[in-house]
């Protein structure tokens, strides 16, 4: 290997313009890490929040955004085993994925299904163990109950959508348009509402409520979803785009039995994401061998666009994911 690599870098807070190509040393492998030669790198929201100056990496991650990709092993730290050099993998990142070359511990990588190439799989590692952790590990999701996803058409909301299928729920969500409402009802969704056209308060409700409700949404919906769920009913709150402060009147959770819960996975522990890469690859990994999941592309561009990627990102223009080629 070369000692300096291509990146992006975040020259100051601000908008997309404000991501600039730069070389920087090649990152060394700590122990129990593994150094990945990057192909693809997934593009995610948590991004553009640290662009913005609004979510800061932890303490020991890179100041480089990119929280996944896929690529080949080129190193090996200290401690690793189960990983070889020359194996194909994609990753859950701490940071840094915007690169050519990445450090990430050897727990969190996982292999490419069968039948994706590089690509595809650089889009599995952030939504799925997103969707994963919040959707059936804290959220409890079962077989059988409604489910409301807003945002269906995004990277996470099109996961879910596949995976609540898959293992049996009914699926509703928001969309901004008749084109994503199609797309959502083509990957199972049950019902797809467009939030401009209809109430999904009413919606929900003349279904009898929703079990289960993912949110990134935030602001005013909080107490909407409130009203949305079903009696001991759950919302997962993953995000806040339109922001985390809102009156809410909290008699309905005590009431109607309600749980609010949440969480955001990078700040998480490196063992706490390894348990979840291992749900991973017992729960999921096989239906994506099997053809039975997939990633939802929307568009790639090369690494030194990053700033398109991010504009399209924000745009909210996409259904799926968003790609850099990094080689």
């Amino acid at each position: 290997m070369t000692q300096t690599m291509r990146a992006i870098e975040i020259s100051q807070p601000g908008g997309p313009e404000v991501l600039k190509l730069c070389t920087r040393p090649i990152p060394e492998a700590a122990p129990g890490q593994v150094v990945l030669k990057l192909a693809y790198a997934g593009v995610n929201r948590p991004d553009a929040l640290q662009r913005a100056g609004n979510y800061a990496p932890p303490p020991t991650a890179s100041d480089l955004p990119g929280l996944e990709g896929a690529g080949e092993v080129v190193a090996l730290g200290e401690g690793v085993s189960g990983i070889a050099l020359g194996d194909q993998v994609c990753a859950l990142l701490p940071g840094g994925g915007y690169a050519e070359y990445v450090a990430t511990p050897a727990a969190h990588c996982l292999p490419v299904p069968k039948g994706m190439d590089l690509k595809q799989a650089a889009c599995l590692p952030e939504t799925f163990f997103t969707v994963w952790s919040n959707v059936f590990q804290r959220g409890g999701l079962r077989a059988g109950e409604r489910f409301l996803v807003h945002g269906g058409s995004s990277g996470i909301g099109t996961t879910a959508i596949q995976l609540a299928c898959a293992f049996g729920a009914r699926v509703f969500v928001t969309v901004g348009s008749e084109e994503k409402a199609k797309a959502c009802l083509d990957l199972g969704a049950e019902r797809a509402i467009v939030y401009r056209d209809e109430d999904f308060v009413e919606v929900m409700r003349a279904e009898g409520g929703a079990d289960l409700i993912l949110d990134m949404v935030g602001g005013l919906y909080i107490p909407r979803n409130f009203r949305a769920l079903a009696d001991d009913g759950r919302l997962v709150q993953i995000a806040f785009l339109q922001g985390a402060k809102v009156e809410v009147n909290f008699s309905d959770l005590m009431r109607r039995r309600l749980t609010m819960t949440g969480s955001t996975l990078r700040p998480q522990s490196d063992l706490a994401k390894a348990r979840i890469a291992d749900a991973l690859r017992a729960e999921v990994w096989p239906l994506l061998d099997a053809g039975r999941v997939a990633p939802v592309m929307d568009s790639e561009y090369p690494l030194e666009e990053a700033a398109k990627a991010h504009a399209r990102m924000e745009g909210s223009g996409h259904i799926g994911k968003i790609v850099l080629k990094v080689a």
